[in-house]
């Protein structure tokens, strides 16, 4: 049965080639402290299981001081030119699209296909979200190697590559799997059941459409303050879609989590919380203005989240 392990040890084997890379990259002023955020993460990775809990809170607090003190910073990359990126894209023309539009494609089909996969009677994997990511991870070797072919450039350019976009976004990159984890932390020590309180208190719970409405602005606003979806979903989603929509009003829960999440995103465009999607872009692009695309996105956020809400009214409840 396959398991979430080797999934861990593959993105450990890469952030043990970014720490690597970092170090020897001299023209990175802060090269040593790069290199040793990564390879922190590449010990958690492969052996925290193994090691006290006291020992692993340690490796955060250092992770959160190299962080916090500027100790992630830019160096020298191996980039083409200018002249020879026009080139490619010239040359290659819409098939540079390829490799990316494999990875949502293959990842589908590989979910879908899942639970079909056995031995002898026994599920190939040992969750539906390990048959996601597992699938997710082999769309994106099989994607790398598509692209590598394509181009006639060697794997590790691709990762060259990918550290100046890693070093560019910083610890940023981690924010989705630690806001994730922090809502999973949220709804273990009882935030879920008091919010379901503050809602009863306040709204009538015999309204099916205001319980609607919390449940859609709570979503959205819990993401603007904590800066992930994923952060807002099980709080959210365990204190007021199920208990007062789906136990007390019969909502589908399918669709009324899917159609909830969708308004958290909504929230996703509104808040410089969510850094690697709205502040990162804006400094990858060199905008003037850091909010730009904030600024120019948060119209059409709230006007989702007020579809959404409608949706989750008319759908939830056929």
């Amino acid at each position: 049965m396959i398991t979430l392990t080797p999934l861990y040890w593959l993105l450990g084997l890469y952030f043990g080639a970014l720490a690597w890379r970092g170090l020897r990259d001299t023209g990175n002023p802060r090269r040593h402290t790069t290199a040793l955020f990564w390879a922190v993460l590449v010990l958690l990775l492969f052996v925290a299981e193994h090691m006290p809990v006291r020992v692993v809170g340690g490796c955060v607090v250092l992770l959160v001081l190299i962080a916090g003190f500027g100790g992630l910073r830019g160096g020298r990359y191996a980039e083409s030119t200018p002249e020879a990126k026009r080139s490619d894209a010239a040359r290659f023309g819409h098939r540079l699209f390829l490799p990316a539009l494999l990875i949502p494609a293959i990842t589908v089909i590989g979910t879908l296909s899942a639970k079909h996969l056995q031995i002898d009677g026994t599920p190939l994997f040992d969750s539906a979200n390990t048959a996601t990511l597992t699938s997710l991870t082999v769309a994106c070797v099989i994607a790398l190697v598509v692209a590598c072919t394509m181009t006639r450039q060697s794997p590790g350019s691709a990762v060259e590559q990918s550290r100046r976009l890693v070093d560019a976004i910083g610890w940023a990159a981690l924010l989705p799997l630690l806001l994730a984890t922090l809502g999973s932390v949220f709804q273990a020590s009882g935030v879920d059941a008091a919010v379901s309180g503050v809602v009863r208190a306040i709204v009538p719970t015999d309204n099916t459409f205001l319980i609607v409405l919390a449940y859609g602005l709570g979503m959205a606003l819990f993401t603007i303050i904590m800066g992930n979806a994923f952060a807002a979903f099980p709080v959210m989603t365990g204190g007021i879609a199920l208990p007062l929509l789906v136990q007390l009003h019969g909502a589908d829960a399918a669709s009324l989590a899917a159609i909830g999440m969708l308004s958290g995103y909504c929230g996703t465009l509104m808040t410089p919380m969510a850094a690697n999607f709205n502040l990162v872009p804006a400094a990858l692009l060199e905008l003037k203005d850091p909010y730009g695309v904030i600024r120019a996105q948060w119209r059409t956020g709230a006007l989702l989240l007020v579809c959404n809400i409608l949706l989750m009214y008319f759908i939830a409840f056929r």
